[in-house]
């Protein structure tokens, strides 16, 4: 990033397989350098990993899914680390365009309510800025969507064509669990879903299952098959279901868990996170 009338040396060795480079001149540039190198240094650590994946798996191919599994605890703790270090340098960096850089690198999902305090401390720094412009009015559009707020109210016809409603659910625990047949995250996550499900039916707890799905035979096959014993509602629109634009979901599988009271208290709960969640709470 550049600003009129610097005066910048910049020198780089393309056949330097670090991407290491030298710059002077340019007080934003210099910040995004320092990004880049703890971009780069948790970089470095994924593809140790990735390695080590390749190297064990050739010594024994049988154990690919120990392997998997016992490396991807280690990936995840990089991951979380880097983001860690990711939140320190954007709020350190809110007056330059360095820190916006760099909050663009976490995973809006599961950071989106940081995402959103970042957005309220620039909101006011770069009126000119048009991708900044348009990060903070992204998230000023999810705010009414965040933990703490009422869940909107929606109604989409069940599998039988009967017309069902959110606020039918009131009273109860409830994930709304945003799906498709065609997703295979989704369908991977099913099981886990079906186990909690199973767990905590008789406890406070139902789910109501929003299918982005176009074709209604798919659907119905994929809701057996995955054995989803709970209410499934849809439009049948894809990415244009209604309840989907209600609620900005823009990738799946998505899912809000609503209070017995209709407040949203938590976002994108999988695997062991939505277990902890129900132990704690019911």
């Amino acid at each position: 990033v550049l600003v009129n009338g610097e005066e910048v040396t910049f020198k780089a060795n393309l056949k330097d397989p670090t991407g290491n480079y030298e710059l002077e001149g340019s007080e934003i540039s210099s910040k995004i350098k320092e990004f880049s190198e703890i971009n780069n240094h948790y970089s470095n650590i994924s593809k140790e990993i990735e390695g080590e994946f390749q190297v064990r798996l050739g010594k024994e191919p049988g154990r690919e899914k120990e392997i998997r599994d016992e490396l991807f605890i280690k990936y995840k703790a990089n991951l979380e680390a880097f983001s860690k270090d990711v939140l320190a340098f954007a709020h350190k960096n809110t007056d330059n365009l360095a820190g916006f850089y760099a909050i663009g690198s976490l995973d809006p999902v599961e950071y989106e309510q940081d995402m959103m305090e970042y957005a309220d401390a620039i909101k006011n720094k770069f009126p000119k800025n048009e991708a900044v412009r348009d990060f903070v009015a992204h998230m000023a559009e999810l705010k009414p969507l965040s933990i703490g707020q009422k869940a909107p109210d929606f109604q989409l016809l069940d599998t039988k064509g009967k017309t069902v409603k959110l606020s039918d659910f009131r009273g109860k625990y409830t994930l709304v669990d945003f799906w498709a047949s065609w997703c295979v995250p989704c369908r991977e996550e099913n099981p886990n879903i079906v186990k909690q499900y199973n767990e905590y039916k008789d406890k406070n707890f139902t789910i109501l299952g929003v299918s982005l799905d176009n074709n209604q035979a798919a659907w119905l096959k994929a809701i057996k098959d995955d054995h989803l014993a709970w209410t499934h509602v849809s439009d049948l629109q894809a990415w244009n279901s209604k309840a989907a634009e209600l609620y900005k979901v823009s990738s799946i599988p998505a899912s809000f868990l609503i209070s017995p009271d209709g407040v949203i208290v938590a976002k994108n709960l999988r695997g062991d996170k939505l277990a902890d969640f129900l132990e704690k709470n019911l």
